[in-house]
């Protein structure tokens, strides 16, 4: 399936969602964070269970015109409370993703990280953005802008593997995955060509499936089929490619902020990796840039949690 735009994926959840998605909302006493999961909530098939501080999640439920009886909320004094609740939610199968409100995100990776929680898999979490750039014909995964600092060959396969099985969820078909890197052939001088290389076999091999990787190809030859027929490069991803993976986060860094504010792009990113999705957007963002997440998240979770 292709997604033109952000419109159609919430459209896609509606359709295809026999059941509700609900989202555990992990210190949900914060105003933009609870306005976004009350506008996620009127998608029609995402239910949320806010847990912290019971009298303040009312307390500001009231303040958004909301009724507090109509919502799910459990009490939660601490930190470690709230992210242990919201993981036992999980694990009962009462919750298919998880949402950080005013937590700070360190407190929280540690108590999600730990064993009581019983979050972790066997694949280390890696962050995937979902971006749309107008001039681009569809949506388009980017992948690792946020937590993997400087990826290994090893690292960069589960950014990968991540990626690709969280779209596959979404929907999308066989998603075609560039593995970027400045030039398009491998240069010992230059690790990330051999690491692209490296994958694109894991690809062909089978060691890597429900993809199609390219690389090491650059942005320009991904992203444009006019590009590549100019270099005289031939590739099924050129002009049609669905993920990009960035050699490490510096360089996606700098390319979403680029596409966001010099191609007037937008995003949303969640990470994934453990159990369930994860929404994880700074305290400080507005209700615009925590919504599109909630969809994310929504879309790329099972609909059952064992």
């Amino acid at each position: 399936m292709i997604y033109e735009n952000f419109d159609q994926l919430v459209r896609q959840i509606n359709i295809g969602s026999k059941e509700k998605k609900v989202v555990a909302v992990m210190a949900a006493e914060d105003s933009h964070t609870l306005e976004a999961v009350v506008q996620a909530g009127r998608v029609g098939v995402i239910e949320s269970i806010l847990i912290g501080d019971k009298g303040k999640i009312r307390e500001q439920l009231t303040l958004l015109d909301e009724n507090p009886a109509k919502y799910s909320i459990i009490h939660a004094k601490t930190s470690e409370e709230v992210v242990l609740k919201a993981t036992g939610l999980v694990n009962d199968g009462e919750a298919q993703f998880l949402m950080k409100g005013l937590l700070r995100t360190g407190e929280m990776m540690r108590t999600l990280l730990s064993e009581k929680a019983s979050f972790r898999t066997d694949r280390q979490m890696t962050h995937l953005s979902v971006v749309k750039i107008p001039n681009y014909h569809k949506l388009i995964g980017l992948t690792d802008v946020a937590l993997s600092i400087l990826p290994d060959l090893a690292l960069k396969r589960v950014i990968v593997e991540n990626a690709v099985s969280a779209m596959s969820v979404m929907g999308f078909d066989a998603p075609k995955v560039a593995i970027l890197a400045a030039v398009e052939t491998v240069n010992p001088k230059m690790p990330d060509t051999v690491d692209a290389a490296a994958l694109k076999k894991l690809n062909i091999d089978g060691s890597i499936p429900g993809c199609t990787i390219e690389g090491p190809i650059s942005y320009d030859l991904a992203i444009s089929q006019e590009a590549a027929e100019l270099k005289g490069y031939e590739s099924q991803v050129c002009g049609d490619v669905d993920l990009l993976v960035v050699p490490n986060l510096a360089t996606g860094n700098v390319l979403l902020k680029a596409l966001r504010y010099s191609a007037q792009a937008s995003s949303a990113g969640i990470v994934v990796g453990g159990k369930v999705p994860l929404v994880l957007t700074s305290r400080a963002a507005e209700v615009a840039s925590k919504y599109l997440p909630i969809i994310l998240a929504a879309a790329a979770s099972s609909a059952k949690v064992h």
